[in-house]
């Protein structure tokens, strides 16, 4: 398997033995100068038979539960090669995988393309796919020469058909002759739909140039399918004589790229190298993670929105907020549990504070649906830790093996570890640390007095707005500062639960506009109300927050949102949700980690967001 160093020419760089490529902490490749060229074969260990999975003469396993890296055995079946040390993401380290960035090039004209082309190239891209059914005008030879000889990257060329989600309606004669033009004329690799290769075969008449690498894929807009069929599937394309297997799928829930992550793995047997995504957001980890179980290559965009397939993140976001060059088989992996979660920055705290200390971890988005089932299925230590956030805090309790006390008296989680021991999930809640000494901090610096507890809320009526899980932790935490306590939710009846709970009063939420019993009150919204995209709501009328000394909003997407901009206007002490943000979070990674928090690091980071 050929990999290409930033002049497009093959690097290789051979693993002196399994110890130094693979070590446990940091998370740093190391390299002999004058290595004995061990080789390697990326299998799951131990593979347990299957009667039903069976490709290439090699068996793989089904478990989607058990979900772990591949690990490495010397043999001479595959080389490991490995790009050179280059610039990653702004910043000097070594390569600790062979995974390809492949920046996807969409746009009316060559010259578009072009640009677009030496953008990928500035941006860190390994190759680039040149998709000639973007093109609105299009002279084959013409064309395909000019882009193969002007290209600062390696090339895959694709002429994607309407029938497979492309754009191109034409005939497949001309479609698959410019394909053969493109291998013809110098193109590193190109792409052929698997419903199409018995007319290219025919085509080609097995005549194919030694460069250029053949990917056939196959594209899944619907969901993805079982184990059994994705193997069948892969063992298709590979009898087709492909030399990179290709699949996209389509991610209804995230426990589906379990499925993609075991093939992945398996298909390292063959030798034959694989690119397998989940598209969606809720297929995100496929394309993060796929360097830890083998993957040929990922796509990276040039910019948000601009993808040639949903659910593709930028190249910028590869390597400076994944760190995609550094993971590899050995990587833990970390992430955000919610509904929604493409707005959190937890990825761009944890991942920062990762890098800087080389600790070989990655933190990703965790779009869940059910929590339980996504524990279940991702249930290898190698699944090391979660944060949780709206709307499973409660939920995610009942999966916990053990449960902190003071997350069992709040009644709801917003961290889990999973002990590397024996694989069992201990959970606990920092919300309320982080928020309640924002809080403290905040009241304290404008003059208020310790009470009684030694807190500035001892005595104070503190308004929670959100029933929920972190509703829950600041009415706990309040409480044990001696603050008394109103709860007001949309829905009574919880607000009303939570009181009872707590020991304080319920309000509808609608009854907190012209809830004034007191003045210099404290209120905090719980609630995702105000978050993006809709930053014009607000939980309570701006008449109503005269009566409240300080206002605390969870939200912190906008930093500043309608609440406490409105608040301010009206004399009252303001606190971010940045502040419990980075507050929790210092907590979550010293679980994570066993490392102290890099508070100033959490602090700069989130100051220049």
């Amino acid at each position: 398997m050929d990999h290409y160093n930033e002049n497009g020419d093959v690097a290789s760089l051979y693993i002196s033995n399994v110890q130094d490529a693979f070590p446990t902490n940091p998370s740093f490749l190391r390299c002999s100068s004058q290595p004995k060229h061990t080789k390697f074969l990326f299998i799951n260990s131990p593979p347990t038979p299957s009667p039903f999975l069976t490709y290439n003469n090699s068996t793989a396993t089904n478990p989607a539960s058990i979900i772990s890296p591949p690990t490495f055995f010397t043999t001479p079946a595959m080389e490991l090669v490995t790009p050179a040390v280059e610039k990653m993401g702004g910043s000097e380290g070594i390569r600790r995988n062979s995974t390809l960035i492949c920046a996807p090039i969409m746009a009316d004209t060559v010259d578009q393309m072009l640009i677009q082309m030496n953008l990928a190239k500035s941006y860190g891209a390994d190759l680039v796919e040149i998709r000639l059914d973007s093109l609105k005008t299009f002279s084959a030879r013409e064309d395909i020469q000019t882009l193969v000889k002007l290209s600062p990257l390696p090339t895959l060329f694709t002429y994607r058909p309407t029938w497979e989600g492309g754009q191109y309606d034409g005939d497949e004669e001309s479609r698959l002759a410019a394909l053969r033009l493109a291998m013809e004329l110098g193109a590193d690799h190109i792409d052929v739909e698997l419903k199409a290769m018995d007319d290219f075969n025919n085509l080609v008449h097995g005549d194919k140039a030694t460069k250029c690498k053949l990917i056939v894929s196959s594209h899944n807009y619907q969901n993805t399918p079982s184990v059994e069929d994705l193997g069948n599937l892969v063992a298709r394309i590979q009898s087709t004589g492909a030399d990179i297997v290709k699949f996209a799928t389509t991610a209804v829930d995230i426990t589906d790229v379990a499925r993609v992550f075991q093939i992945t793995a398996h298909s390292q047997v063959s030798g034959v190298p694989i690119i397998a995504m989940v598209m969606g957001e809720k297929g995100l980890m496929s394309r993060v993670l796929c360097p830890k179980f083998g993957g040929y290559l990922t796509f990276g965009t040039l910019e948000h929105g601009k993808v040639s397939a949903p659910g593709q993140p930028t190249i910028r976001d590869l390597l400076d907020l994944f760190n995609f060059r550094q993971l590899g088989p050995d990587t833990k992996v970390f992430g955000i549990i919610g509904k929604p979660v493409g707005h959190s920055k937890s990825p761009l705290l944890y991942n920062k504070a990762f890098r800087s200390v080389g600790f070989n971890g990655v933190y990703v988005h965790m779009l869940v649906d059910n929590v339980k089932n996504f524990l279940e299925t991702y249930s290898s230590t190698d699944f090391a830790g979660f944060s949780c956030t709206i709307p499973h805090k409660e939920n995610i309790l009942q999966c916990c093996d053990e449960v902190d006390p003071v997350a069992k008296s709040i009644g709801a989680v917003n961290c889990v570890i999973r002990r590397q021991n024996d694989g069992k999930l201990y959970g606990c809640n920092t919300d309320y640390v982080g928020a309640i000494s924002a809080i403290e901090d905040s009241l304290r610096g404008s003059g208020v007095q310790n009470g009684a507890s030694g807190s500035p809320l001892a005595g104070r009526l503190f308004v929670v707005i959100g029933a929920g899980g972190a509703g829950k932790a600041l009415a706990y935490g309040a409480k044990e500062k001696g603050a008394r306590i109103v709860i007001a939710n949309r829905t009574y009846d919880r607000a009303r639960e939570l009181a009872d709970i707590i020991g304080g009063e319920a309000l509808s939420l609608a009854d907190l506009n012209t809830y004034r019993p007191e003045n210099d009150m404290i209120l905090a919204n719980t609630t995702s109300i105000g978050m993006q995209p809709n930053i014009d709501d607000t939980p309570i009328f701006k008449e109503a927050l005269k009566s409240y000394a300080l206002v605390f909003d969870a939200v912190y997407t906008p930093k500043i949102t309608r609440l406490l901009r409105e608040a301010g206007e009206c004399g009252a002490l303001t606190v971010t949700g940045v502040e419990m943000f980075i507050g929790q979070a210092y907590e979550q990674y010293e679980r994570f980690t066993g490392l102290p928090a890099p508070k100033e690091l959490f602090r700069e980071t989130m100051e220049s967001y």
